[in-house]
């Protein structure tokens, strides 16, 4: 099953890679975007010149090169215990290996902690450091400072680093994310335009949560959505705002019961924003509490309850900042790279899915999670 999973992943890939040109994505674009092409770099893989400085690639690693030996990459991500999120991502991994062996020979693995636990997975990467294991790495940061000096360490030591699904400050060659802000500013069009094509203009009362609201990313989706709401409803107003946000946890229960608390607390709210992966808890909180048709969510990220609570009319609409390529990103980056001197561009776009969606979308989430 996971083999044809894969297979079905990479034929998407092939054909949504005939809708990039220029490295322009549509915002709608199906399936995957991850690029086939990029920027073609004097001096790479070798020697190449950015804003931070001089990379070179380390003796070890150009010697492989040159002789068309395979490479190690390695796959560091969050956690591999995380509903939803961890699923997608080895599958992406998987995929993005297939990927990158189409462009040059590589031995790839991936290392992440349970749960998100940055100095682990710093550790992790330490150790294969140590045994000489890493030729060229992709990671995915827990926050957006929490791989920064490992990151500028292995680049400063000539080992390539892409990294990919939160945004960071290191100097890797590629960022493959989406915008925090331009995300949170889409989510509010998206809300805006529901709200005008069904009659919803009482709607006035919001509220912003999340599972780690003081994260940079989620800091940008609520500020985004805040922002972008306000200048369309100025006499909106929002209980909570990035400053305050309410914080959920990612623990279904303990997520579903602290919505629970906070609309009997708060029984003016109208509409909440979600930044991560617990839309469908207050989904399930609304109806808990008889609210359908008074409250109403938006979230972000592909699941089962969040696409039954959007054919509810309970939620307008969730996010998918596409798990699987963000995940596969880092091998063919390592491979275009490494073999023609070419870094892929972060070419993300965040896609709505709504009410006309959901078959869609349920049918690739069947696809992601072998089902």
């Amino acid at each position: 099953m996971r083999q044809s999973v894969r297979r079905v992943l990479l034929a998407a890939v092939s054909c949504s890679a005939l809708t990039i040109a220029g490295g322009a994505v549509a915002q709608q674009a199906s399936e995957s975007q991850i690029p086939t092409t990029g920027e073609k770099v004097d001096g790479a893989p070798f020697e190449v010149k950015r804003d931070w400085g001089t990379f070179k690639l380390a003796d070890r690693i150009a010697e492989k090169v040159k002789a068309g030996e395979p490479i190690n990459y390695v796959f560091s991500y969050q956690a591999s215990g995380i509903p939803l999120f961890s699923p997608q991502y080895q599958l992406g991994f998987e995929m993005g290996c297939e990927m990158g062996n189409e462009i040059y020979p590589m031995e790839c693995a991936s290392i992440a902690p349970v749960q998100n636990d940055p100095n682990q997975q710093v550790s992790q990467i330490e150790a294969k450091l140590a045994t000489g294991e890493i030729d060229c790495i992709g990671i995915e940061p827990v926050s957006s400072d929490a791989m920064t000096a490992i990151t500028n360490r292995m680049m400063d030591e000539g080992i390539p680093v892409f990294t990919a699904g939160v945004t960071s400050r290191g100097h890797e060659f590629t960022n493959f994310t989406q915008i925090p802000d331009k995300e949170g500013a889409y989510a509010a069009e998206t809300v805006l335009k529901w709200i005008k094509d069904n009659g919803k203009d009482d709607i006035k009362v919001f509220a912003v949560s999340g599972g780690d609201p003081t994260q940079f990313w989620a800091q940008g989706r609520m500020k985004g959505f805040h922002d972008g709401i306000m200048a369309a409803i100025p006499d909106a107003t929002f209980v909570t705002t990035e400053e305050n946000g309410l914080n959920t946890s990612y623990e279904p229960g303990k997520t579903f019961d602290i919505y629970r608390s906070f609309l009997t607390a708060n029984p003016n709210v109208q509409f909440i924003q979600n930044v991560d992966i617990g839309a469908e808890h207050a989904d399930r909180a609304i109806e808990s509490l008889g609210l359908e048709g008074k409250v109403f969510t938006i979230g972000w990220n592909s699941s089962k309850g969040q696409l039954d609570a959007i054919e509810k009319g309970i939620q307008v609409a969730l996010f998918d900042q596409r798990w699987p390529d963000q995940a596969a990103f880092g091998a063919p980056a390592c491979a275009q790279f490494l073999k023609n001197g070419v870094i892929l561009p972060n070419t993300q776009t965040l896609k709505a899915v709504t009410a006309d969606g959901v078959d869609q979308a349920r049918a690739e989430l069947d696809k992601v999670l072998g089902e």
